[in-house]
């Protein structure tokens, strides 16, 4: 009878992990549970009950998890900060760290700007966006990107 209330309780406890997390991380294990709980009843010794139950589980998440990964949805939307790497700006203030000055507008949009290798910048210089961080862009002049 305690086996029957442990293999039980191990499924109601992975049941309410998965609906908690929905990842199906503990699903297997509350399958698993369910064959250890029939081997209960069927009075295996405890052995073959918790050998049931990591055969069953193992199995299912060897067998559904590829399936699952092949489903799952692969494709991630770039941010607007993504799409501004390797295009082009315009320098409005120089840019100066020293100072901590520097502005640079790019598709219409005005953002804090640094030069990468921490050169000064004049305004009107053509730059190129070597990447974002936070709301700045990071520069090098153009004629200097590679």
């Amino acid at each position: 009878m305690g086996n029957l209330i442990f293999w039980g309780a191990v499924f109601v406890l992975g049941l309410i992990a998965e609906i908690m997390t929905l990842q199906l991380v503990t699903i297997w294990f509350a399958v698993g549970a369910v064959g250890a709980f029939i081997a209960a009843l069927m009075n295996l010794s405890f052995q073959w009950q918790l050998a049931i139950f990591v055969v069953v589980s193992v199995f299912l998440l060897l067998i559904t998890r590829p399936l699952l990964a092949a489903i799952r949805v692969k494709h991630v939307t770039p941010t607007n900060a993504d799409g501004t790497v390797g295009k082009t700006a315009v320098i409005l203030e120089e840019v100066n760290e020293s100072l901590g000055t520097g502005r640079a507008r790019l598709n219409g949009v005005d953002w804090m700007a640094v030069s990468e290798t921490g050169a000064i910048l004049p305004p009107d210089a053509i730059v190129k966006v070597v990447r974002v961080e936070g709301a700045k862009l990071i520069v090098t002049p153009a004629n200097e990107a590679s």
